[in-house]
């Protein structure tokens, strides 16, 4: 049973970083070891990707598999409480990503998503990474 108040709530979620988690900053150190150079969080790019690769046109978002709904991760399972407000949530979250992916396209940038559940394979994750950035 959920026992907090709403203000402590408040408090607890606002603890929640939107940047420098540690999936990117794992991110960050395995790409820099690949010998890649990178800006941070564009703002001038529609979503703010984590990783952006300009003279490339290329960007990598960082995804958490519960806040982006990474469909059938086993770390993506819903909250038992409050599902009446999670599920919309979550819903919007993906959503917004996939339309900023679209909107990116548009504008000629290519885009990946690193999953947070992908970093327990580093060897996989960096054959995905460097196949991405040797594209054409």
């Amino acid at each position: 049973m959920d026992t907090l108040t709403p203000s402590e709530r408040s408090v607890r979620m606002a603890l929640i970083r939107s940047r420098d988690t540690k999936p990117e900053i794992a991110v960050r150190s395995l790409v820099h070891g690949m010998g890649y150079r990178y800006r941070l969080h564009g703002k001038d790019l529609p979503g703010s990707p984590d990783l952006i690769f300009k003279a490339k046109r290329k960007v990598i978002f960082v995804h958490g598999c519960f806040w982006h709904l990474h469909r059938n991760c086993s770390n993506c399972r819903p909250p038992k409480s409050r599902r009446d407000y999670w599920k919309p949530k979550l819903e919007r979250n993906a959503a917004r990503d996939k339309q900023v992916r679209r909107r990116l396209r548009q504008l000629g940038w290519r885009c990946l998503v690193v999953w947070e559940c992908e970093l327990a394979n580093r060897v996989r994750l960096s054959g995905k990474v460097s196949d991405f950035l040797r594209k054409i």
